[in-house]
């Protein structure tokens, strides 16, 4: 009986969300967000599904679960999206950045236990964030505007192509759970990873409820200002951007977090 009525109110929330998708207007958007009607809509449809189902699980998750579990569990998702990163550095021409990403996650997943364990960082060997978006941006790609995505949330038109190379390059790569052909344990090990990353953003997502008065907007510009940072990293000769999770502007409603540090200026996107 709880099954059908846990059904029953997904499908609400669904119905309600796309409705509501389908009726907000900006009468005058910001140039620098043309879609913005279509955005806070898909925003608040976004905010609707999270706050009936991802926040309450990761909230349980948080509380259930021990916290060295859940930086196991972080950990080894991290060693393997670190490989599609090195796999990136590479595609940008980066070689150092490259080898440096290669080399934790052999650490990570000899020394570490199976990445377990970020002993990389522990000794000085800190995490270099990229994906395919980043990616198009070095080769010249333009950003686009930034829409809101279902589910996935903030974006740019480039970054949502991005977004699908990432999905590819994973099960490419053999580092997604799109790669396990077991559906049971691959419907396991994508919600797992799902979870994972909403647990991870509830600091963020407190952060933007108590400070935002507009929290759209904080959104929207957290993300597109770490964005602009992290190309910007990408654009500098190899060995002179660093990368720190300490200080930089945390993204929610991003599906990926990434760490970068903040003190990189912010410069327009040089593919705009």
């Amino acid at each position: 009986m709880s099954d059908k009525n846990t059904l029953k109110k997904a499908l609400g929330v669904l119905g309600t969300g796309f409705l509501v998708a389908g009726c907000a207007s900006v009468p005058n958007p910001s140039p620098e967000d043309p879609l913005e009607s279509y955005n806070r809509s898909m925003f608040q449809f976004n905010e609707a599904v999270d706050k009936a189902v991802l926040k309450p699980v990761a909230q349980g998750y948080e509380a259930v679960v021990p916290n060295p579990v859940r930086t196991c569990v972080r950990n080894i998702f991290g060693n393997f999206g670190d490989v599609w990163s090195a796999v990136n550095s590479m595609l940008q021409g980066r070689a150092l950045d490259s080898i440096n990403t290669f080399g934790r996650v052999l650490f990570n997943s000899t020394m570490g236990v199976g990445g377990c364990i970020d002993v990389a960082t522990m000794n000085g060997a800190h995490k270099i964030p990229n994906d395919f978006g980043t990616t198009l941006g070095v080769w010249g790609l333009g950003n686009g505007p930034y829409v809101v995505l279902p589910f996935f949330g903030s974006s740019s038109i480039r970054d949502g192509v991005g977004l699908l190379g990432d999905t590819a390059g994973g099960i490419v790569t053999y580092t997604s759970p799109g790669a396990i052909n077991d559906v049971p344990v691959r419907n396991i090990v994508t919600g797992v990873s799902v979870v994972n990353t909403r647990a991870n953003l509830l600091a963020a997502d407190e952060l933007a409820d108590d400070i935002a008065l507009d929290k759209y907007s904080f959104v929207r510009d957290a993300y597109k200002q770490n964005r602009k940072a992290l190309l910007e990293s990408k654009l500098r000769p190899e060995g002179q951007a660093t990368y720190s999770s300490e200080g930089a502007v945390p993204q929610y409603d991003d599906p990926e977090q990434y760490d970068y540090d903040a003190s990189v200026p912010q410069y327009e996107d040089p593919g705009e």
